[in-house]
């Protein structure tokens, strides 16, 4: 099974995500913010980190930039809905650091598998949507 782990730092989102992936067949791990969410890969495996951009103790810059130098070929796929920093420049910096695929909150159930999709290598699974263009 597709181990996922999930970094966010907002609980609502966080379980809501989770469900949905859940529902999908991926098995899924949580954190509530970067540093959680690095230590989380440093002691597990996973397939994928989903990961927001803007979160306490260490941010989404922070983590994909950790986990790029200390696991470089685990994908990760940037969400970010803005605040205090706007959601498109967070993302754009996400991609320019090594994120596999960006979205942008709020998204819908498809853009979320179609995104994950794309992070696995676009090949089909258990409720997976076809790859981002």
């Amino acid at each position: 099974m597709t181990e996922i782990l999930l970094v966010e730092d907002e609980q609502l989102a966080r379980v809501c995500i989770r469900d949905l992936l859940e529902e999908a067949g991926y098995s899924v791990a949580e954190a509530g913010d970067g540093e959680e969410g690095l230590e989380a890969c440093d002691d597990a495996q996973y397939d994928l980190v989903i990961t927001d951009m803007l979160m306490p103790r260490r941010d989404g810059v922070e983590l994909i930039r950790a986990l790029k130098s200390r696991h470089s070929n685990l994908p990760i796929l940037a969400i970010s809905g803005g605040g205090r920093v706007p959601g498109p420049l967070c993302l754009a910096l996400a991609g320019s650091l090594g994120a596999a695929a960006t979205l942008a909150k709020p998204f819908s159930r498809d853009d979320l598998l179609a995104a994950v999709s794309t992070c696995l290598g676009g090949s089909p699974g258990p409720g997976r949507a076809s790859s981002l263009a």
